[in-house]
């Protein structure tokens, strides 16, 4: 069901996008934009220049990639029974520069509130026999740091913030503990794929207990110069809140886990201390 929905937003998107094109839009090579709705709960509509381009968009959609002209789109995000985009609860210019890759994420800032991030995928070549792994924090929750072997290799990793690295493919023993510590929290085998990036976000409220996380691949990012990386939506993950175990669905579930591991603990430490 859930794929299907994101199928279909995908098409309104091109459609809506199309329409709504910048009049200095480049027509040498094409932007490729994801859009995630990463604020729990919220059901919104989305214009862009004006044009409603998202009807009823639900928490937790990521869309696959859209080519794009290059140029400047004016986003405001309301509240799904809006009429028009007077009111927005977020509003951003996101400028589209030919041939780059991009992800924009509605989500919640560190404090609970509405935000709207444009990240740009790394999309580079990697080395032969590497792959990447970028983790994106867009939760209302602390900062964590990432472990390799017991040691920080990411720290103090934040809300908007992003942190990338390049690793040989196969499988690598990673952790993450709470920002200034080395005590991993979750341990655990991440599968690193040749010349594909992977991107990890961990969206939600620690204190609302509705923590959720998405994955989206690009691949082909060891594909001749002429190549333009593709991606996929991936998969959802969500914290069940009775029980306290993490649900996660389909491939990449064990770096959904890793990403994520040190957010659920900030939450129970908190509890544990009261």
């Amino acid at each position: 069901m859930r794929k299907t929905a994101a199928a279909g937003l995908a098409v309104g998107i091109i459609a809506a996008f199309g329409f709504a094109m910048p009049a200095s839009a480049s027509t040498t090579a094409d932007a490729q934009l994801s859009v995630l709705h990463a604020v729990p709960g919220l059901t919104v509509d989305v214009y862009v220049n004006g044009a409603l381009t998202l009807d009823n968009f639900e928490a937790g959609d990521l869309t696959d990639p859209l080519a794009l002209p290059a140029g400047d789109y004016e986003v405001a995000v309301t509240a799904g029974d809006a009429a028009d985009a007077s009111a927005p609860i977020l509003s951003a210019t996101l400028t589209l520069a030919a041939g780059m890759n991009y992800t924009a994420v509605a989500h919640l800032t560190e404090a609970g509130e509405p935000g709207l991030k444009l990240f740009t995928n790394d999309t580079a070549p990697t080395a032969p026999g590497e792959g990447r792994l970028t983790v994106r924090h867009v939760a209302a929750a602390p900062a964590v740091d990432i472990l390799a072997g017991g040691s920080p290799v990411v720290e103090d990793l934040t809300n908007p913030n992003e942190a990338t690295l390049n690793l040989a493919a196969g499988t690598v023993q990673a952790g993450v503990a709470l920002a200034g510590t080395t005590e991993a929290v979750l341990e655990a085998p991440v599968d690193v794929q040749e010349g594909v990036l992977t991107i990890v976000y961990a969206w939600g409220s620690a204190e609302d207990e509705n923590l959720a996380l998405a994955v989206q691949t690009v691949s082909g990012l060891h594909s001749s110069p002429d190549g333009v990386p593709s991606g996929s939506a991936g998969y959802l993950a969500q914290r069940d809140a009775t029980s306290g175990i993490i649900t996660i669905a389909g491939a990449g579930a064990i770096a959904i886990a890793i990403a994520a591991g040190a957010v659920f603990a900030v939450r129970r430490r908190q509890e544990v201390q009261r």
